[in-house]
């Protein structure tokens, strides 16, 4: 009798493995594209060794590239590595969280951060609850829609409803919290009003969004339940 057949997921498998490849993929895993030179950086590597692991990477299917004049970009090929990728993160996390996240390095990822383009952390779960609590989002067979209220607190904060492009809105679970925050393309236009107006920003190493001021004086009053 012969062997089964390898399970096809080793293969991805063992590319994660890899402390390189994974350090990129985390950094992806905000949602943007990135330069080779930038995910050196952030990997620790040279410019040479980042461009074989991501050529290892986009040959599994797992990010995607993009030319734009001398430059090549690179993100994650779609939002199910996205999923795949923070679904490993809860699975690595479930030993003891609590003391983990008490770290002084760890403390703004846990506050806020990009989860494939929208809000997660501390600030996404607040998101989320002050949705469902305001009465602005009503469960759905796919999901969340914006009810009456909803629509005209978007239309308040200058934010037109997005259309077309995927899942409107649903539930994640938030890997640091172990409670949900919004995904969807609603999601990730709110995050994209936050950004623009400079409530939050973004750093350049990792998936961690700093509040500013004008975010502690506009954003946080507005994700109170």
């Amino acid at each position: 009798m012969g062997h089964a057949p390898e399970p096809r997921f080793a293969r991805v498998a063992a590319l994660l493995a890899d402390p390189t490849r994974a350090r990129m993929l985390a950094l992806l895993l905000a949602g943007e594209s990135r330069t080779a030179d930038e995910l050196a950086r952030g990997a620790g590597v040279t410019p040479q060794a980042a461009t074989s692991q991501l050529a290892q990477l986009e040959d599994a299917g797992l990010i995607r590239a993009r030319k734009q004049g001398r430059h090549k970009y690179f993100a994650l090929a779609d939002v199910e590595v996205a999923h795949a990728l923070e679904a490993l993160s809860l699975v690595a996390e479930r030993d003891d969280v609590t003391a983990r996240w008490r770290r002084p390095a760890y403390q703004p990822l846990k506050r806020a951060r990009r989860c494939y383009g929208h809000l997660a952390g501390e600030l996404g779960v607040a998101q989320l609850k002050m949705l469902l609590a305001q009465g602005h989002l009503r469960e759905s067979a796919e999901g969340f829609v914006p009810t009456a209220s909803g629509e005209d607190w978007l239309r308040q904060l200058g934010l037109p409803l997005p259309t077309g492009g995927g899942r409107l809105a649903y539930r994640c679970m938030d890997w640091s919290e172990r409670q949900d925050h919004l995904a969807g393309t609603l999601a990730t236009a709110l995050l994209d009003h936050y950004l623009q107006r400079d409530w939050l920003r973004p750093g350049q190493e990792d998936r961690a969004l700093r509040v500013t001021p004008a975010g502690e004086a506009r954003l946080l009053p507005l994700l109170e339940a």
